[in-house]
């Protein structure tokens, strides 16, 4: 029954994109976060429906979509530099097999950030597009709060309607994840136009940060726990009574801890005891690792070369032994273990050059939405608040992936690709909208054109 609802969804998204063609865009970006055939037993995992998907997305726009003023912004350039050069890593890769399956997905991803600007072309395909990945991440986000409410989750335990770990159902990027969209939910409650505005969409995005805020408790995944720290933090740019604000989070936090699972405060209280924690000594190991290794092999070793790595280190204990503290150091070994940090990631893989690229990628966006937000913030008309509230939202989005990533292997997960793909749309359909109105936003006149649906 489950795959016939599936299927039929998908069908329905399919047949009114023939009308309107933008909609395979959208369709495929609720496949690529929900995979729908991952959730079926019989129907949509044996179909190519990502592949056939993005073809027809790619199709309409190539031969029913407005193209005027389209074109490739630097960003959008820098991304067709990484994946040449991520092609080239592939080729004489360290691990080929494990290199060219990483990159079968990897290029996927990039590709189609390079596309998704050039059809974000109006504010209703931005806001649509924002929608469609919200409400993808809500899919699985929804159910991982309400068994966290139900039973607590707990590290590896938390399960999100598949038992992989693959794309955003993996316990690190869902908490990265769900926390990266509070501010764009923030910022569709008060601004998008999809929906009718009323009790019923505030309602629905208040919850839907409750959940958001409850994964990193259910899945005890410490990135969480940083990213809602930076999620609080930025938030005090905008917010009119900082103290009060300070006040109102603090106290939130005192409520809510004696309610949190055990398991999810001894995990978090790890953090700074991450001697004796296993997982963090290996990850710093692998650090180190990586950066010997980038000493050799400047240009990297390809997809996954962290499969030739051999570590030692050491973690510490301390015992009670009659009243006095001992502290026991125990030393160990390992082989392969993953790099744990999008930053070592990339260094790893892609080496130094690649490393630049992919800054470059990141860096540009974030300081693009700041100078977006400082353009726009005082503007006086709807329009132009718009675009400057949406380039915050992007932008705190943004930092707090970043953030995350700093300790989760996430650098080519499809999901920050939509985001950037979002800055470049919003960044050149701002410049399109103001060259087409000759307006500056910090004149009192007000501009000539209309709100484009």
């Amino acid at each position: 029954m489950r795959d016939l609802i599936f299927v039929a969804f998908l069908l329905g998204l399919w047949g009114l994109a023939f009308r309107k063609p933008f909609l395979f865009v959208l369709t495929y970006a609720y496949i690529d976060i929900v995979a729908p055939q991952r959730l079926t037993y019989l129907l949509l995992n044996s179909v190519p429906i990502a592949l056939i998907t993005v073809g027809l997305a790619v199709l309409g726009w190539a031969f029913a979509d407005d193209k005027r003023d389209a074109r490739l912004a630097p960003r959008q350039g820098l991304l067709l530099l990484l994946i040449i050069y991520c092609w080239v890593t592939t080729s004489v890769a360290d691990f080929p097999v494990s290199a060219a399956d990483k990159w079968s997905w990897v290029w996927k991803s990039l590709a189609f950030a390079v596309f998704l600007p050039l059809t974000l072309r109006t504010k209703l395909r931005i806001e649509s597009m924002m929608l469609f990945i919200v409400l993808s991440c809500a899919t699985i986000i929804i159910v991982g709060g309400i068994k966290t409410v139900g039973s607590g989750g707990g590290y590896g335990e938390l399960n999100l309607m598949v038992s992989n770990n693959v794309g955003l159902y993996e316990s690190s990027i869902i908490s990265t994840a769900a926390i990266c969209i509070i501010p764009i939910i923030l910022f569709l409650r008060k601004n998008q136009t999809v929906f009718p505005a009323g009790w019923k969409v505030d309602l629905f995005s208040w919850a839907l940060i409750f959940a958001c805020l409850l994964i990193p408790i259910g899945t005890s995944a410490r990135t969480g726990l940083i990213c809602i720290a930076v999620l609080a933090v930025l938030s005090l740019r905008s917010v009119k009574r900082r103290f009060t604000y300070l006040l109102m989070v603090g106290a939130l936090g005192l409520a809510a801890t004696p309610l949190l699972p055990s398991e999810f405060t001894e995990r978090m209280g790890t953090i700074k005891e991450y001697k004796g924690d296993q997982s963090a000594s290996t990850r710093i190991a692998v650090w180190m690792w990586t950066l010997d290794y980038v000493k050799e092999h400047p240009f990297g070793g390809g997809f996954d070369a962290f499969l030739g790595n051999r570590i030692r280190f050491e973690t510490t204990k301390n015992a009670d032994a009659g009243g006095t503290t001992e502290v026991e150091a125990t030393v160990m070994t390992d082989k392969a273990r993953a790099y744990h940090s999008s930053y070592f990631e990339v260094l790893g893989e892609q080496g130094y050059p690649g490393l630049l690229i992919w800054l470059l990628i990141h860096g540009i966006g974030m300081i693009r939405m700041e100078l977006l937000r400082r353009r726009y913030r005082k503007a006086e008309n709807a329009e132009g608040q718009w675009i400057g509230s949406l380039a915050e939202a992007l932008q705190h989005a943004h930092i707090i992936y970043m953030v995350g990533s700093i300790f989760v292997g996430i650098a080519f997960q499809p999901f920050v690709f939509y985001i950037i793909g979002l800055q470049i749309g919003l960044d050149t359909y701002a410049a399109r909208r103001t060259k087409e109105a000759q307006w500056t936003p910090f004149t009192i006149k007000k501009p000539t054109w209309t709100t484009a649906r």
